[in-house]
């Protein structure tokens, strides 16, 4: 199939028949002549809600039918979607239903589109739509800040049918917020808590508890547990979208998924062929250079490649920081058959740097030092190394019209290695001494695999319609950890001394402490759902997990190289764990639902109690309520939830051992705790007008320990705000300035605890914004301003006193030109 040029120019054809389909807000479908005789067959689609773009090129993979669309016509608008067998006009109409525009066929194997009512005028075609079978969906293109669909609970659903909050973090809002780490996309979905911690990642918090693995593609693997801190760190620019569920997950996860799963969705090879560069330039001498390239890769499209390279180095408003990385992903699907898709991908992130870890410190009264926010507490031979490397495959086939198979799979090995110094230890007030040097260095390598597989299918029995889920996933997770560390007196906190003799882990581990590690955590469990629609307005959702969980650490300790004593060898095996999840979601229109869920979690613990056993899991009752809205023909979502989570059985400090020390040296443990989160959410996300995309929430949340000796009725989760707003909004101006577009936005939360609950950490409100020309075509320029108002405040952190106090980035600029050819 050819692809037209762009800006080709259709002159009006004489209309013989116009055949009119009622659907959707009137959606006509106007052939130019009369309707082909292909148009009397019928096809088989299977064409999830999702952008119109996706929809038409889905449409078009199927039929053969060359749909030439300008780009202006179908920016930001949304496809039903389309499942069963229909002739090529009538599930062309249905497609477009409720976008306001009409068909005209050209001829058996072309067809235009254009807005109702100008059916004999020209179209000026600026892009062009063409077959292209593709994995899944996709937000590429949409330019929306929404998705009809999603895939994080297996499948694809729309968002107001699944019964649990669902936030998608689209690439266009990427692209205009210039989000290019997981940290700045956690911090732009609603209700998540990013925490700096020791490391050089971050700790991830969703209503109260932290999240520990994440998806790939659909496939869970373990990603932040590490002997020290967490490491975690990814590059967005693979990445087609962000799905974050709030709410239990260990009805597809297992253990240790309380309140949260997160599913990053790579880009996927396209048809059509494609090509962007992007260069950028901001502040502290930071730039980027892109390239992403794919297509078809044979001339009947059944083979389709994507490529990606990302470049960037930079400096920091911090003294002496630097760093550079590199991302390189590429990915082929193959069309085995017309039902069977098969798609293979690998990516590489390495980066070198000299990092600024664990910052800065307090008084001993708690208070602040009065330092520029360009101190570095490290030294010049403080360097950074990580070096990731992922492989993905899938393979997908459509038995017919209701039932799909999906297999995944995924394999990534990292390597973290740093020597760095920092201060250590509280400032005496009135003074500039109190904390030592520290001189540490860290060798990580961490392996994770995971497979997932599962069927789903619709069919009707009884009179009622009905869809099962059965699938089952596994994954493993084991590291070799080393880290040295090394102690020295003298910091003098306002002439801290960059120049210490330089040190590598050997010279540190033959001075002074010396620890190697090792995790090996497994986890493999089957899964189903069923879903009923026992009236025509009321949904019934019944699922449940059986898990089966193997977590061991083990760790030596050494002092000067000579082995001193044993580490705790903790344990821990769950078998046959199940946990169940029961929903329900009502219509109350074609718009809008309710819903109510209640499941099960767990999450095993590693504390010894008096008699040397292991105690049981953490059981948690997990109650949510909601309301969700599919507006406007799908280019908005609205969402409203009200959560409640009780858990039980948490290790406590058994009274029986104080001062004793019996396990390990340390008290032994009794399961009597239990804790509480509860709260709301409300997120509006989409196109609220023309040309004006919104990313919005709240999230009220408070946590609180029910029983504990020590902290009963304090504050449980330390690091998670009680308020959160997030806000981004971008504008396309209307008429003569519909090149330029502007943005802007905030990031608000109120006070949290420091982790040593020492001191309360002060909320803060960070503005952005950005301003977009479309140059020509082919060539866009923006520049992005992030803490627009050069607030001073310290970000969230893994803080205490003795130290990981660290400030915001200052007032930034970020400029960047991006070139994109037409085909």
């Amino acid at each position: 199939m050819e692809h037209p040029t762009a800006n080709r120019r259709l002159s009006a054809l004489p209309t013989l028949l116009k055949l009119a389909i009622g659907l959707g807000g009137g959606v006509c479908l106007m052939p130019a002549h009369a309707a082909p005789a292909a148009q009397v067959q019928s096809y088989r689609f299977d064409i999830p809600a999702q952008s119109l773009d996706s929809a038409l090129a889905a449409f078009s993979t199927v039929t053969r039918v060359q749909v030439l669309v300008s780009a202006e016509l179908t920016q930001a608008l949304h496809s039903p979607g389309l499942q069963g067998s229909y002739p090529q006009g009538e599930a062309l109409a249905r497609l477009l239903a409720g976008s306001g525009l009409s068909a005209r066929y050209i001829d058996n194997d072309s067809v235009t589109l254009e807005k109702r009512g100008n059916a004999d005028a020209a179209l000026q075609l600026g892009a062009t739509t063409v077959s292209g079978k593709q994995l899944g969906v996709t937000t590429e293109g949409t330019r929306s800040y929404t998705t009809g669909a999603v895939t994080i609970a297996k499948g694809e659903q729309k968002l107001k049918d699944i019964p649990q909050s669902v936030s998608v973090l689209t690439r266009q809002r990427m692209d205009d917020q210039n989000i290019t780490t997981l940290t700045q996309a956690v911090e732009a979905v609603p209700g998540l808590a990013s925490v700096k911690s020791p490391g050089p990642g971050m700790f991830i918090f969703s209503r109260g508890f932290d999240i520990e693995s994440m998806q790939y593609d659909g496939v869970p693997v373990p990603r932040n547990v590490y002997a020290l801190g967490s490491y975690i760190t990814e590059n967005m620019v693979i990445y087609d979208r962000m799905e974050v569920l709030r709410g239990s997950a260990a009805l597809l996860q297992g253990a240790n998924s309380t309140t949260g799963a997160i599913n990053m969705v790579r880009k996927r090879p396209q048809a059509e062929p494609t090509v962007k560069l992007t260069a950028k330039a901001g502040s502290w001498d930071r730039y980027v250079g892109q390239a992403d390239v794919g297509g078809a890769l044979n001339d009947e499209g059944t083979i389709r490649g994507r490529a990606v390279v990302n470049y960037e180095k930079g400096r920091s408003f911090t003294d002496y920081v630097w760093n550079w990385e590199q991302t390189v992903y590429g990915a082929v699907d193959f069309d085995l058959s017309e039902d069977t898709t098969l798609g293979i991908g690998a990516s590489n992130k390495k980066s070198h740097s000299r990092p600024y870890l664990i910052a800065l410190p307090r008084y001993s009264d708690k208070t602040t030092l009065d330092l520029p926010r360009s101190t570095f507490t490290g030294s010049t031979w403080n360097r950074a190394m990580n070096d990731q490397t992922a492989v993905y495959l899938d393979l997908e086939h459509r038995f017919n019209d209701n039932w799909k198979l999906k297999a995944a799979a995924m394999a990534m090995n990292e390597s973290n290695e740093a020597t760095y110094q920092f201060i250590a230890g509280s400032v005496t007030p009135g003074t500039s001494t109190g904390p030592r040097y520290s001189d540490f260095a860290t060798d990580f390598t961490g392996k994770s695999r995971g497979l997932d597989v599962y069927l789903t299918g619709n069919f009707e029995a009884l009179s009622f319609e009905q869809s099962v889920l059965l699938g089952a996933n596994y994954s493993k997770y084991t590291t070799n950890d080393a880290y040295a560390r090394m102690f020295t007196p003298g910091v003098n906190i306002d002439d801290i001394d960059h120049h210490r003799p330089f040190q590598d882990f050997d010279s540190i581990a033959d001075q002074a402490n010396l620890a190697t590690s090792t995790y090996d955590i497994r986890q493999k469990g089957l899964y189903g759902s069923w879903r009923v629609k026992l009236l025509d307005p009321l949904t019934l959702i019944v699922g449940a997990r059986s898990s089966w969980y193997d977590f061991a650490f083990h760790q030596q300790n050494y002092f000067q190289r000579e082995l001193q004593d044993y580490g705790e060898n903790n344990a821990v095996q769950t078998n046959g764990k199940v946990t169940p999840f029961y929903g329900l979601v009502y219509a109350l229109n074609d718009q809008w639902s309710a819903y109510g869920t209640y499941s099960e979690v767990f999450i095993p613990q590693t504390e010894r109690t008096l008699d040397q056993g292991g105690l049981k899991p953490i059981e948690g009752d997990n109650y949510e309520l909601g309301l969700k809205g599919e507006l406007m023909d799908g280019q908005l979502n609205a969402s409203l939830a009200m959560f409640r989570y009780i858990h039980k059985n948490r290790a406590v400090t058994d009274v029986r051992d104080i001062g004793e020390e019996g396990c390990g040296g340390v008290a032994c443990s009794t399961a009597a705790g239990k804790v509480r989160s509860q709260g709301i959410e409300a997120e509006l996300s989409g196109e609220v007008a023309q040309g004006l995309q919104v990313a919005a929430s709240y999230t009220y949340n408070t946590t609180k320990f029910l029983e504990d000796e020590a902290f009963e009725g304090k504050v449980f989760a330390k690091s998670t705000p009680m308020h959160m707003l997030r806000l981004w909004a971008d504008y396309q101006l209307p008429g003569d300035f519909s090149k330029f577009s502007v943005g802007g936005g905030l990031n608000s939360q109120s006070s949290t605890l420091s982790f040593d609950r020492a001191f309360e950490q002060s909320g803060f409100t960070v503005w952005s914004s950005r301003v977009a020309y479309q140059m020509s075509e082919e060539i866009a320029l923006a520049v992005n301003v992030n803490n627009l108002f050069d607030k001073k405040y310290y970000i969230p952190a893994y803080s205490q006193v003795t130290g990981n106090n660290y400030m915001g980035d200052p007032r930034n600029f970020m400029f960047s030109v991006e070139y994109t050819p037409q085909f």
